[in-house]
């Protein structure tokens, strides 16, 4: 082949090879969206607040279940930090999902070793875990403090000093996990070991946190006659003005906050001067002097311009409540577009200096101030002025995954355009907003599992500790019991008899004290049992309204005006009814049963061409005199109109009937000629096999706990009404309270 030949095939495909080139380097440079987790390699728990960094292109942080998602290319390296592990890089190859998992962090073992310095070294190191460890993992927190506590010798002269500052770092592990009454437990423990000022404002803290508003008035009150400095007694003054603020006590609440401002003043705490002048702004607003309020309020915005641009948003968010309390949407507008240029440029120095974000207020974030700019907007009317601002802040909500913020967001969008006139748009949000409302149902219902689990986890310790201090107790016990019994022996044998006296009556306390410890036990096997019944009502009430709303939402979508008004005014008082009875293991039956009738005739209301229903109480049976748990028959019905009568293509019968049986129970059958069971688990979809009925869940393990507490007092039977597997039969006998 000559050269000129080779030459003109080059030229061919050159542009080829070129363009090739340009695509593999296109894909290279592409940004994609890269999710994943980070968890503990042995036990698979997730671990939130790890940072996930790419250097130039800024940090996120894992939420509460470790997962994270951010934008990178093939090639970056990702680097996840947290005080719990070490640092762990990542190398991104592709797109697909990344799980790291990482070593435990280990805890500071107990030490055994007898010398006192080694004790002490122990002491200090797991004390000074657990304060770090505080703000990212409660239950390792306490571990510290609970190996801290077993290297204390009560014949150490510093012991109560050391006890006290362990029970109130525990405190303040509590405090910050909000979990305010075990926090005011500890807080006292540590005073009971040792007097403090900075831990009685704590616990005045702590009050107000947990509502005990006089409690918190009590302790700021004995603290005010204290010698105090400058800084605690702001802090003292304030306390008072929360506690009386509390108690709707606004005069003593204004003249306590004006105390402190004075000295907050002098002593140029201009931190504490902005938030005082805010919660006189409140009060004063509360005592109906608008117009001082109002001052109060500018000079705290006034001040906040002066700082940091956080405190300066902050603030902003502040004074923009006020004024739409106050019906002052212009106001209101002008300070919230303020607030979000801040936190526009505060996000901007975080990206561009590669920092990680530090821990935000839920309502100062851009997605929020959006949201409410359009909300006041649209309370004057101007829905074309809200209309980009709500898509604004529904986007910013679902890149941050806040829910309620676009699940108000999105209904918002959906009234704007009702009252514009652009009904599909308007349909297409609520779809939308039905859409996030089931993910926030899911998201609300892990968050539950989670936060029971947290309470567990935090339960066992704190048991862990009380065992600890009675143990403490016990071998001072022991030990003054050896100390004695040497004595004795040592003693002539006239005192035998004694000796002989005292092991008798040492027989009889520890029998005393088996027999406390064996009461102890049952009497917590029954709180175990009524938190467990807390539990499952907690998550029965969210399920149930949840459903119901769904039925509302639907209904409201396909009925006129004034047969949806109709249709929420039943529902009301369904609600009302449902929260009346939340609380209560046992209801007389007459109110299940009206709480039932009101029910099936919303369902009724609702498909009146799918089915007919009765409801047949013999009229032997004293309703008043059986007790039932509330809300147990409530989700049969919703199964048999749901998952049977609802598929039926002809109209279907319900029927719920209560025949006495004896003269102490009673038979209570459920019945409906839908579908059957088979055919209705024939027809789930595939996500619905995959999840479990919680509301049915429930009423069995409510069912089972009651039965073990108060002696098979509920029995259910359920079988197919035909022999073809159609229908559907609920039966349940209840026993009458002996």
């Amino acid at each position: 082949m000559k050269k000129i030949d080779l030459i003109i095939i080059f030229l061919l495909f050159l542009p080829v090879l070129i363009l090739g080139q340009e695509n593999a380097a296109a894909r290279r440079s592409a940004s994609m969206s890269i999710k994943g987790s980070v968890k503990e390699k042995s036990t698979r728990k997730a671990i939130p607040g790890a940072e996930v960094t790419i250097f130039g292109k800024g940090t996120i942080t894992t939420d509460i279940f470790g997962d994270f998602k951010i934008q990178a290319q093939v090639g970056d390296e990702l680097v996840i930090s947290h005080d719990t592990f070490n640092t762990v890089r990542y190398t991104i190859v592709d797109g697909q999902r990344i799980d790291i998992e990482v070593d435990d962090h280990p805890v500071v073992k107990k030490s055994k070793i007898a010398s006192e310095k080694k004790r002490e070294s122990t002491y200090q190191k797991n004390l000074k875990a657990a304060k770090g460890a505080l703000k990212k993992d409660a239950a390792t927190s306490i571990e510290y403090i609970t190996n801290a506590l077993e290297t204390v010798r009560d014949d150490d002269p510093s012991s109560d000093n050391k006890k006290a500052e362990l029970f109130e770092t525990l405190a303040d592990i509590y405090r910050h996990w909000k979990q305010p009454d075990l926090a005011e437990s500890n807080y006292l423990m540590s005073l009971k070991n040792r007097a403090n000022t900075t831990v009685k404002i704590k616990l005045g803290n702590a009050q107000l946190e947990n509502k005990n508003f006089q409690g918190a008035l009590n302790t700021f009150s004995q603290l005010e006659r204290s010698r105090l400095n400058s800084e605690q007694k702001v802090k003292v003054y304030q306390g008072l003005g929360d506690s009386y603020k509390g108690l709707q006590n606004f005069a003593n609440a204004r003249l306590n906050y004006n105390k402190a401002l004075s000295i907050s003043q002098r002593k140029g705490f201009d931190d504490i001067v902005i938030s005082l002048n805010s919660l006189l702004a409140g009060v004063l607003q509360e005592e109906g002097n608008t117009r001082d309020a109002e001052g109060y309020l500018d000079n705290s915005v006034q001040l906040a311009d002066q700082k940091d641009k956080k405190t300066s948003a902050r603030q902003r968010a502040v004074a923009a409540d006020f004024y739409n309390k106050s019906n002052r949407f212009d106001k209101e507008i002008q300070l919230r577009k303020e607030a979000l240029e801040d936190i526009e440029e505060i996000q901007e120095q975080e990206i561009t200096s590669g920092v990680a974000p530090v821990e935000e207020d839920n309502a100062l974030t851009p997605q929020v101030q959006n949201y409410k700019i359009a909300r006041a907007f649209a309370a004057q009317e101007e829905y074309d002025e809200a209309i980009p601002y709500l898509e604004e802040s529904i986007k910013e909500a679902e890149s941050k995954n806040d829910l309620i913020v676009q699940k108000d967001a999105t209904r918002k969008l959906g009234e704007v355009y009702r009252e514009k006139g652009e009904l599909e748009k308007a349909s297409n949000a609520f779809k939308e907003y039905e859409v996030i409302i089931d993910k926030l149902y899911i998201q609300k219902d892990q968050e539950i599992s989670q936060a029971a689990r947290f309470s567990r986890e935090l339960a066992q310790r704190a048991n862990r500790i009380t065992t600890l201090e009675k143990d403490r107790e016990l071998n001072e016990a022991r030990y003054e019991l050896a100390f004695a019994s040497q004595q004795l022996i040592n003693q002539q044998s006239l005192r035998q008899q004694n000796v002989i006296y005292f092991l008798i009556g040492l027989t009889l306390l520890l029998l005393l004290a088996a027999y406390l410890m064996f009461r102890n036990m049952k009497q917590q096997r029954y709180a175990n049992n009524l938190l467990a019944l807390k539990s499952l009502r907690s998550q029965m009430n969210p399920h149930f309204i949840f459903n119901a709303l769904n039925s509302v939402n639907t209904f409201i979508a396909t009925s006129d005006e004034r047969t949806a008004n109709r249709y929420l005014t039943d529902f009301s008082l369904l609600m009302r009814a449902v929260l009346e009875n939340s609380e209560e293991d046992f209801i007389p039956l007459e109110k299940e049963i009206e709480l039932l009738r009101l029910y099936v005739q919303l369902e009724h209301f609702r498909f009146q061409d799918k089915f007919e229903y009765t409801v047949e109480v013999d009229s032997e049976i004293d309703v008043n005199e059986y007790m039932i748990p509330p809300m147990l028959l409530q989700p049969y019905v919703e199964n048999a109109v749901w998952h049977g009568l609802r598929y039926k293509s002809e109209k279907g019968i319900l029927s719920i009937r209560f025949q006495k049986i004896t003269s102490d129970s009673i038979e209570i059958t459920i019945m409906d000629n839908g579908i059957g069971r088979k055919k209705s688990k024939e027809l789930k979809t595939q996500n619905q096999k995959l999840q479990k009925s919680r509301g049915m869940g429930n009423i069995k393990k409510r069912i089972a706990i009651l039965n073990k507490m108060y002696k098979d007092k509920v029995d259910v039977f359920i079988s197919d009404l035909e022999n073809d597997q159609e229908g559907t039969q609920v039966k349940l006998m209840l026993k009458k309270d002996k």
